[in-house]
């Protein structure tokens, strides 16, 4: 369970019927097989109006899919990386404007690849990335998927993908490969992240899962999040298709039933639809769950405002929507208007390839997850999801807290 206070929809200033309708249209796309199943929660002012399964959990064996089953959140694991690394900010243990190679000493000599008439041509990085950068993705870094340019190239060939690799080792084979862009020049989504759990490990001196288990997960009750997935627990592991409903090749998905020797932090954690939930509410509670503060509602506020202003190029990018910017680890909404899905100016999101995502509007007190494995259809069902969500919402002010 979620452990987290429950109401009706109507107690919180939702629609009952159009939040049931949330469920309905899932079902649908469940009945027509466009969806292996779903679990989705909604809770606003801290209360959860919504926590429902449809589908099924393994279309391979026909079992029905439910609130506890256990997915694969992939890129879902970056806030939660963010946030251990801020909770060292807290402590005085690291700081932003730390250089990346203060503490993964090969990014201290880079150079950036860039492409001209007579080939690519590589020169000094301009500045070192930061930490800060790490957090914002705006390091020069890249993914191997994100484009077919030349160092996505290298990144293909150079077997970063691999989980039987330490952090160290994956940093290492990064800090030797050229950029991308000049660091703090351009937002390019990429293992950042990656490299900031091992800026967490060096500053700690743990491995990152031992950090993330002692500093966020167990305080805050997410007992069945974690790098791999127990025996006793298998049988709750979600599931694609096995060909998948738009065509296509289906996108291998990692084995969550092996212990890696890479606990990635950009995209390694296994997760439930109640433990993200646990999360998110500390997060909109300003970094406080039951008694368990992991951050102080300023750094909260910092972290989701938009660190990316008018300096950083964005643009044209899909992975961030006309009027949004990035803060450190979350997507955030910059505008009323100008985005193609809803939403309120301060909303901040984020979401896994494997096809989980969330979004929490502080604002209106509101966060939605939707848990799905269903990689190809995952951008359909970020928007078909806010529109949802949004519609469901009757009553804007906020409520006086029970």
């Amino acid at each position: 369970m979620h452990g987290l206070p429950t109401a009706t929809p109507a107690d919180v200033g939702l629609c009952p019927e159009r939040t049931q309708r949330i469920v309905q249209v899932l079902q649908r796309d469940v009945d027509r097989g466009r969806l292996p199943g779903a679990a989705v929660l909604v809770a606003r002012h801290g209360r959860v109006v919504l926590d429902a399964a449809v589908g099924r959990r393994d279309p391979a064996q026909d079992d029905a899919m439910g609130t506890d089953a256990i997915f694969r959140i992939y890129s879902m694991t970056k806030p939660i990386v963010s946030v251990a690394a801020l909770m060292l900010v807290e402590q005085g243990r690291l700081l932003l404007s730390d250089p990346v190679g203060l503490y993964v000493p090969g990014f201290l000599h880079q150079q950036v690849a860039v492409p001209g008439p007579h080939g690519v041509a590589l020169v000094p990085a301009a500045q070192p990335s930061t930490v800060q950068d790490l957090l914002r993705h705006t390091a020069g870094l890249t993914y191997e998927f994100t484009g077919n340019g030349h160092v996505n190239a290298l990144y293909a060939r150079a077997g970063l993908g691999s989980r039987q690799q330490s952090n160290a080792e994956l940093c290492e084979r990064l800090a030797a490969l050229p950029l991308a862009h000049q660091p703090g020049t351009t937002w390019a989504y990429s293992r950042a992240t990656d490299v900031l759990g091992r800026v967490i490990e060096v500053v700690t001196g743990q491995p990152l899962g031992t950090f993330l288990q002692e500093a966020i997960l167990q305080p805050l009750g997410m007992h069945e999040t974690g790098f791999f997935v127990p025996p006793a627990q298998h049988h709750r592991i979600a599931e694609a298709f096995e060909h998948d409903p738009d065509g296509g090749t289906p996108m291998p998905l990692h084995d969550p039933r092996e212990v890696p020797a890479l606990e990635m932090g950009g995209g390694g954690l296994m997760s439930t639809l109640h433990d993200y939930a646990r999360f998110l509410q500390c997060l909109c509670n300003g970094g406080e769950l039951q008694g368990q503060r992991l951050l102080s509602p300023h750094t909260v506020g910092w972290m989701t405002a938009d660190h990316l202003g008018s300096t950083v190029a964005h643009a044209n990018n899909p992975l961030l929507p006309p009027g949004h910017g990035f803060g450190l680890g979350f997507a955030v909404r910059t505008a009323a208007g100008v985005s193609p899905v809803p939403g309120s100016v301060g909303t901040y999101h984020w979401s896994g390839i494997g096809g989980t995502h969330f979004f929490v509007d502080p604002s209106q007190s509101l966060f939605a997850i939707f848990m799905a494995q269903a990689p190809h259809q995952r951008v359909h069902y970020r928007s078909l999801m806010r529109g949802l969500v949004y519609g469901a919402v009757v009553t804007s002010q906020p409520l006086p807290p029970p």
